[in-house]
């Protein structure tokens, strides 16, 4: 019997694995990569403590700083495809067949983000096309760019790019915006920023980097581009919480409900780090620091019976 089980590998993961170590836990970490949603990044410039740093790189630190713990068990190129309660706590099934009972759960999945699903997308996936604002709009400065979305992620990715890009194309597939209205002003303000309605996004172009970007205007059902060498990709996200949809309380959004002074879910021994809770910023600071309480808090439940 495992004291704890942490699902995910990405920064959340990663920092409650030593965490739990340290505290002498009986720990097991099950992840397909290191890393995170951040591997496919070629330059992150807000992870605390590294000026500039690419997530192939970041997704290796995290790996080499939690296998220097070696009481730490670590399950990689597997994914969880179970979760079920029992008497002294969880039963954790991989695809692989491998079968871990444990007394507690760290769910540290993260979440997808929804792809546009266009020509282009994927090939230049961190090479002009991104799906943080927050995370890389200092890396598009002087730049021309594309941000697709009209909800308030949308919004939100163009006020970040503002202080950054030379212009700004807010692409909406309807024919007004979504977002909150303090949002809209604000974008809708700004001279750098144009909004085109009621286009629908159809291909992404470049010679090694983004160069163009296609889209279908509904108006006249005609083919127009815009040169431009970044593509922001505001659509929402996914949270990876299907595994434990029937054990803990979900949002409207799917994310997992969690008590942010403990990081603890709805059920008694599951806690939650990261973008698959319902935390307001997603940020891998962030997710790191969850995740670091969670395990303090687990340890308090472990030895103590207190702290949830």
């Amino acid at each position: 019997m495992y004291d704890i089980v942490i699902i995910g590998g990405g920064p959340a993961g990663s920092a409650a694995a030593v965490y739990a170590a340290r505290k002498q836990m009986k720990v097991v970490l099950i992840t397909e990569f290191f890393g995170g949603q951040s591997v496919v990044s070629d330059d992150i410039q807000n992870w605390i403590g590294e000026k500039s740093i690419s997530g192939i790189e970041l997704a290796k630190k995290l790996e080499n700083h939690v296998r220097s713990f070696e009481k730490i068990e670590i399950v990689t190129g597997d994914k969880i495809n179970g979760i079920s309660k029992i008497d002294k706590g969880f039963l954790v099934v991989s695809e692989g067949g491998k079968k871990f009972e444990t007394k507690t759960v760290l769910m540290t999945l993260g979440a997808h983000r929804k792809k546009l699903g266009i020509l282009g997308e994927d090939k230049f996936n961190g090479k002009g096309v991104a799906y943080c604002a927050t995370c890389d709009a200092p890396l598009f400065t002087g730049k021309e760019v594309v941000v697709v979305g009209g909800g308030n992620a949308g919004l939100e990715s163009v006020v970040d790019l503002i202080p950054y890009a030379y212009k700004i194309y807010l692409i909406v597939r309807s024919d007004s915006l979504k977002g909150d209205k303090i949002m809209q002003e604000a974008v809708l303000s700004n001279k750098k920023v144009t909004v085109i309605y009621t286009a629908d996004s159809k291909e992404i172009k470049g010679n090694g980097f983004v160069e163009k970007f296609i889209y279908i205007d509904k108006k006249d059902n005609q083919e127009k581009e815009l040169s431009v060498q970044g593509v922001f990709v505001e659509i929402g996200s996914v949270p990876s919480s299907g595994l434990v949809k029937d054990l803990v309380d979900l949002n409207e959004r799917g994310e997992i409900i969690v008590d942010h002074k403990t990081q603890r879910s709805s059920l008694t021994g599951i806690w939650v780090a990261g973008d698959v809770g319902d935390g307001l910023y997603k940020q891998n600071n962030i997710s790191a620091g969850d995740a670091v309480k969670a395990v303090l808090n687990i340890d308090q439940y472990l030895n103590k019976g207190k702290g949830v």
